[in-house]
């Protein structure tokens, strides 16, 4: 008997006026512009014999996906942030036209992760700063996890709840809640019009929200098998060890994913869908068209080439980047 084919796993990002789709090989993002009108940005994704041997070994492949989903997404991020705003015909011109393609690609690539880095650093030691300031009220190991734990859990979702009352986030969790609807639409086979997507949910398991929580639900566990005491060397523990809660983290939310459909297990995700009900929001309908829009382009590169796609022209922030319409 045949085995019967798995369909491409897909996965996107909410931007600025905008949700960039990525396959195995391609990347597209689609945003409203000024005028109303929909414009495209088309992003290859290199090929890495090294990158792609290291995408199949567990609890490698995690950190390895991460590292390169930041720097993809931050070139994403830099075309729609720069272009959504603009009327067509007005965008900015090359400030410096000497600077090399690689400097430009690589300086893109390099902020977004760093960006990730430097978060991920200040989430994991502010609490157990918090922590440890009261150890003299909760002391021992078991106390001093749970109550880094606690803060960690608190100062996410405090920092998610200020920044989703600015008008800007509010609009790209609706972008966020737009993609998810998108990507439920296609894995259950529905057309893709806005009305099938509309009436799809806006959460989903494997989206970059669940994986935060998990991070502090892993490292909770992870740090039981490590010593708090001294305190600099819980500081060197948490450092060491951001790696690997990321990586063990990446696994759970794979896991969660594919047991979505089985009774029971399937409530292993949830926690994860609860931080999503605050960092998506219901999108409109002119949301989902761009939504939509920006898969279809996708599918529409993978199926004929991106040959096939005329180029309007080359962008300040990714001079090989290939915007198309």
């Amino acid at each position: 008997m045949q085995k019967r084919q798995q369909p491409p796993t897909y996965g996107g990002q909410a931007l600025v006026e905008g949700v960039m789709f990525g396959g195995k090989e391609h990347t597209v993002t689609a945003i409203r512009r000024k005028d109303d009108s929909i414009d495209y940005f088309h992003l290859p994704k290199e090929k890495n014999k090294t990158r792609a041997k290291l995408k199949k070994i567990p609890f490698v492949r995690g950190i390895v996906a991460l590292i390169e989903s930041a720097g993809i997404g931050s070139r994403h991020l830099t075309f729609s942030s720069d272009r959504y705003d603009v009327e067509p015909g007005e965008e900015k011109k090359e400030e410096t036209e000497e600077t090399s393609k690689l400097a430009m690609i690589l300086g893109v690539a390099v902020v977004g992760v760093l960006s990730f880095l430097f978060g991920k650093f200040i989430f994991t030691l502010v609490p157990v700063f918090l922590a440890g300031a009261l150890q003299f009220i909760v002391p021992g190991k078991t106390g001093q996890i749970l109550l880094e734990s606690l803060f960690k859990l608190i100062l996410l979702l405090t920092y998610i709840s200020l920044i989703s009352m600015t008008p800007l986030i509010k609009r790209v969790f609706q972008y966020h809640g737009a993609e998810h609807k998108v990507i439920n639409a296609y894995e259950n086979g529905l057309p893709m019009t806005v009305e099938n997507v509309q009436s799809q949910s806006r959460l989903h398991y494997r989206c970059g929200s669940s994986f935060i929580l998990f991070t502090v639900i892993v490292g909770m566990f992870i740090y039981f098998l490590v010593p708090t005491d001294p305190f600099w060397l819980r500081i060197v523990n948490r450092i060491l060890l951001i790696p690997v809660v990321l990586g063990v983290s990446f696994e759970v939310l794979q896991l969660t994913n594919s047991l979505r459909n089985i009774p029971v297990l399937k409530y292993l995700g949830y926690p994860g869908l609860w931080l999503q009900l605050l960092t998506t929001k219901e999108p409109d309908d002119k949301q989902v068209e761009v939504a939509i829009a920006s898969f279809e382009k996708l599918l529409e590169i993978e199926k004929y080439g991106v040959e096939v796609m005329p180029v309007i022209e080359k962008t300040e922030t990714d001079p090989e980047s290939v915007p198309v319409n």
